[in-house]
């Protein structure tokens, strides 16, 4: 139990080595989602060109109920039909950028701008022991 607490107790641990940096912006191509939404409109047909017997019968009518025949003229004429809309809006950002030389593609949920803040860490490659 000894030389395991005396182990742990020579243990370091080193501090991750990060540093924060800006790579430049090479395009950005926004990622859409496509939405369909459907609601209900009333569409009306044009009237009917009557011929002049049914205008002069028509000027008769309208001129005791005018009113009256064109409400009813109108809900004959009209009916609601489903309309189907598409509506498209970015959801993320296909961002290319370059830093330090190399080429890099993320995808970001907003548009970066002309620079993009870049994380960089670096940590050695340390060869593991073999089993005993």
């Amino acid at each position: 139990m000894l030389a395991g607490q005396a182990y742990a107790q020579n243990t370091v641990i080193q501090a991750e080595n990060v540093r924060f940096d800006y790579a430049q912006v090479l395009r950005v191509t926004p990622v859409y989602q496509t939405l369909t939404a459907t609601r209900m409109e009333q569409r009306c047909d044009p009237p009917a060109q009557p011929n002049r017997l049914t205008r002069a019968v028509g000027a008769l009518k309208e001129a005791l109920r005018r009113e009256q025949q064109q409400q009813q003229a109108a809900a004959a004429n009209c009916r609601n039909v489903p309309v189907e809309r598409e509506f498209r809006r970015p959801i993320a950002y296909d961002v290319d950028y370059v830093y330090k030389g190399a080429k890099y593609r993320s995808r970001l949920p907003e548009d970066p701008g002309n620079r993009l803040r870049v994380r960089i860490a670096v940590s050695p490659v340390v060869a593991s022991s073999p089993a005993p």
